[in-house]
This record gives C-alpha cells, structure tokens and sequence, in this order.
C-alpha cells in the first residue's frame, strides 16, 4: 500500500460517497501506517488502540506496544471543508488527546497525520495567513518533542499532507515527509526502549 492508496481511500468514501464524517474514512490510511512501521522493524501494531490516560482511556487510530504497555501512538485527521470553524478546534483536540496520553505514560512516542485539503483553503484576516499555513505552522511549532525537554503536549513528529479534492485525489505536497515521518518515530521508540536492540 502507497501513501497515494490512502488518499484514495479518503477520497472514494469522504467526496465519491459523500461520508465525509464516516468513521471508515482513514482506515486505509491506518493500514499504511502500520506497514510502514512493521518495515521498520515495528511489526504488530494495530488500528484503533484504546490507551489509558491521565484523565480517561482513548481510542488513537495506530498503536505499537511492547510488554504489554504502549511505546507508540499516532493520531490521524483529516480537514477537507469548514476550514475557518474547524482549524482552531483541531489544534486543541491534538493538544488534549496527546497531554492525556503523556499524563499516564510521559516517555510515549506520539504522531500525527494531517490530511489537508487545500481546494477549500481560504485567506484569514485575523492570522494574516491561510488556514492551511496556520495550522501547519503550529503543529510544526508543537512537533519535535525529545529529552532532555519533555514538554507535556507536544508530539514527536507531524506529517502535514496537503491534497487537492477539487478534481480527484490529488497529493499536492508532503510525499517527501512521509518517509522521513515515520523514521522518526522510530527512531524514538528505539533510543527509549534499548530492550529492542538485544531481541532477535
């Protein structure tokens, strides 16, 4: 499965089939994930996870564990319409679903997929910038989360996926992080769990 699969995906279930809110809608996507992180050495993760947290137990859309406790969550989304009512909300949605999850386990490894749909971008007046570059600055500003800094809320790495729905699933930008996405979260589960290194 390709990145360009789950887009796919997206696409025939959220514009084709009009269930834009089907809770089906990422499904491929979880897929990729999972192999992409089983080629990386992470094989056995599953879709949809229910994690303890600080406050309550959540469903996150790819989990990795290990001894029976979680070492890697990833949370994926997608914004295709309402821009303007829903950037602000999706901000601090990522910000308390991941806090929640490092209140219980604070060495956890998280990621997080954006699948952004620039043909319903729009110019804001209050930020001075689109919606699109808003949101990505800001998850950029909260990604890259390591030791000695253990900063509650903020993820390790981000993916922000930009695609064009306004004619077919086309993947406009973020192809090249893909790879690099995932090697990073690898590599922190790696440096934080050494116990790997030694099994066969």
């Amino acid at each position: 499965m390709t990145i360009q699969d789950a887009v796919n995906s997206l696409y025939q279930i959220a514009v084709t089939e009009g269930k834009a809110t089907s809770t089906k809608r990422l499904d491929s996507l979880a897929r990729f994930c999972i192999e992409e992180l089983a080629k990386r050495g992470l094989e056995g993760a599953v879709a949809e996870a229910k994690l303890p947290g600080g406050g309550r137990e959540k469903s996150w859309d790819v989990a990795w564990t290990l001894d029976q406790k979680p070492r890697l969550a990833i949370s994926l989304k997608s914004l295709l319409k309402n821009l303007g009512g829903t950037v602000p909300n999706r901000l601090d949605d990522m910000m308390g679903e991941v806090t929640n999850l490092q209140m219980y386990s604070p060495e956890i490894v998280t990621g997080y997929v954006m699948l952004f749909n620039v043909a319903e971008d729009a110019h804001s007046r209050l930020h001075g910038t689109t919606w699109g570059e808003l949101l990505k600055r800001r998850i950029t500003r909260l990604s890259d989360r390591k030791p000695p800094s253990w900063s509650i809320g903020m993820i390790e790495a981000s993916l922000f996926l930009e695609v064009d729905f306004s004619d077919g699933p086309r993947i406009v930008s973020g192809v090249d992080d893909v790879g690099p996405f995932f090697d990073r979260l690898v590599a922190h589960v790696r440096e934080r769990n050494p116990i790997l290194e030694r099994r066969p």
